[in-house]
């Protein structure tokens, strides 16, 4: 099941997709929430109401897919955490041995956009870097969650550009502040739920486009922390919760390791494509003036 968030008006909504159709699940029904997040908290991850709620849609809540203004899969999610260097030759390229264990920050809400949005290049620097990365949308609250449990937290997967101000993110040795320029983290362009994929969303092929060259190419076997680990890590000491992402890094292939560099700028088109989830893309402009 593909969930989308999207907008109508003035109005935040959350549908699936069914073809090259989306059925407005608040249409169809007006108890479901619009945020994804809320959906899973009061159901305990479980997606299966919400299947049969699409399922017995009437006509009248089915809208065309295409021209839809697409908004986060996750409205409102609690906590993003990101990991870096996830993939040994991202690391490697980077200059950095291979880590002991995940190397874990973390994103705000305003530094995300949604499928189609706009990716600002900031008027502070213009060394504005591309990651492809896999996300993972969590389901059900879980402490202390052990390797084999892990992927029953799991809810569904995304695609996310983790856009990255590699100036900032450099000047020290905190990661954040490069990382949570305003509207520079693509997100979406919808959630797969985790039945439709292999446990962990392992084997994915991985790419990024920049003005539809490829730049970034790998799998999702090769990630050095699963998703399964991460979690395990994580849960040692953060409680996870409903809507919460975990952003497992990206491969080899970023725009600073490039001699010269390939930063992204106004006009360009980037493309993230993850192998049984989708293609997200942002186009690029300047933050604007005023």
């Amino acid at each position: 099941m593909r969930i989308v968030g999207f907008e109508t008006g003035s109005e935040l909504r959350l549908g699936v997709i069914d073809a090259d159709h989306v059925v407005d699940l608040q249409a169809a029904d007006s108890r479901v929430p619009n945020d994804l997040a809320a959906w899973l908290a009061a159901h305990d991850g479980d997606l299966e109401p919400l299947r049969s709620v699409a399922r017995s849609a009437p006509a009248s809540a089915r809208r065309p897919l295409s021209g839809l203004t697409f908004a986060l899969p996750v409205a409102r999610p609690g906590k993003i955490i990101c990991l870096g260097l996830n993939y040994l030759e991202h690391a490697r390229e980077g200059g950095h041995q291979r880590p002991e264990f995940p190397s874990v920050f973390m994103r705000c809400l305003t530094s995300l956009v949604p499928h189609r949005s706009p990716i600002e290049r900031p008027r502070a620097s213009e060394t504005l870097d591309y990651e492809a990365e896999l996300v993972a949308v969590v389901g059900r609250r879980g402490k202390h969650v052990t390797t084999a449990d892990a992927h029953a937290l799991i809810a569904g997967y995304a695609c996310f550009n983790d856009g990255s101000i590699r100036q900032f993110q450099r000047r020290t040795s905190q990661w954040d502040m490069g990382k949570n320029f305003d509207r520079t983290g693509g997100f979406g362009p919808w959630m797969v739920s985790a039945d439709e994929l292999p446990p962990g969303a392992v084997g994915l092929k991985i790419e990024s486009r920049l003005n539809g060259q490829v730049v970034q190419s790998d799998n999702t076997r090769n990630m050095m922390f699963s998703v399964a680990d991460t979690i395990a890590d994580l849960t040692q000491g953060l409680t996870l919760e409903p809507g919460d992402l975990i952003v497992t890094g990206t491969p080899s292939g970023v725009g600073h390791a490039r001699k010269p560099p390939l930063w992204m700028r106004p006009g360009d088109v980037c493309e993230i494509e993850i192998e049984g989830i989708g293609v997200l893309s942002n186009p690029i402009i300047d933050e604007p003036t005023g």
